[in-house]
């Protein structure tokens, strides 16, 4: 079975969450796409940065969804 990576980026200032953004590509099982999920979150912060991650007190999550074969 196949995954797809899907990250949301919130703010626990107002307690609400932009439109979640899948991620290019596909992911052979589960493990290669939690890692890949916990990877870009990572770098999505750093890209944000120290100051707007304190300031909006922002947050990522992620998920990996099953690829819908037929």
């Amino acid at each position: 079975m196949k995954y797809i990576l899907i990250i949301t980026l919130c703010s626990y200032v107002d307690l609400t969450c932009i439109p979640s953004v899948q991620m290019p590509g596909e992911y052979n099982d589960l493990y290669e796409c939690f890692l890949d999920g916990y990877d870009k979150s990572y770098m999505k912060i750093e890209e944000i940065g120290r100051d707007d991650i304190n300031k909006f007190k922002i947050f990522t999550k992620f998920r990996c969804d099953p690829v819908n074969t037929i």
